[in-house]
């Protein structure tokens, strides 16, 4: 698992590339089910959002804010915004393709990045992995001990260059418009 989850790593976005172009050839997309992925999209990038700001990479065990609900609120984000355009393209074919590389993808990450993450915290990630899901998140807060508050920081977020993530939703947003406008013509 290790190797394939370390390829994914590496690789996933550019991956993603040549899976875009072959989710557009199928999408057939119409203004309402662009605005439907939209709305669901806005989720996605308040989750994403949110745990950008709490997330301080390479440097703390981050167990606050998002981190307390699930261990991945960014892939959590990522996850809503995959179904987001799922439902724009308005085709159950592109809703299999995204959920199908999403789901290989993203659980090697995920599980790559836990052995990490154990390995630069060994004294609490073990207690924050019994408290806290991988990825379907809780509705309480977990209470790590130890853990600091933390709190959102929109300079972190900025840090995080999670502004980068709305901006790349726009722009399949519009591509998605253009292709329907095209497709009238």
């Amino acid at each position: 698992m290790s190797a394939a989850a370390d390829f994914f790593a590496r690789w996933r976005v550019r991956l993603g590339y040549p899976l875009a172009v072959l989710v557009f050839w199928l999408a057939r997309p119409t203004p309402r089910s662009i605005l439907a992925g939209a709305c669901v999209g806005i989720a996605g990038l308040w989750v994403r959002a949110w745990a950008a700001g709490y997330l301080h990479k390479q440097e703390v065990l981050t167990v606050t804010g998002p981190y307390a609900h699930t261990r991945n609120p960014l892939y959590l984000g990522s996850a809503i915004l995959t179904l987001s355009a799922a439902i724009a393209t308005r085709s159950w074919l592109c809703v299999f393709i995204l959920s199908g590389f999403f789901s290989m993808v993203y659980s090697a990450v995920m599980h790559r990045e836990e052995r990490e993450l154990r390995r630069r915290h060994p004294a609490g990630f073990d207690e924050y992995a019994t408290a806290v899901p991988l990825f379907f998140p809780r509705f309480t807060a977990a209470q790590i001990g130890g853990a600091s508050a933390g709190s959102f920081s929109f300079a972190q977020y900025r840090k995080n260059h999670e502004w980068q993530a709305a901006i790349g939703f726009l722009v399949l947003l519009a591509l998605l418009l253009l292709l329907w406008h095209l497709r009238l013509h």
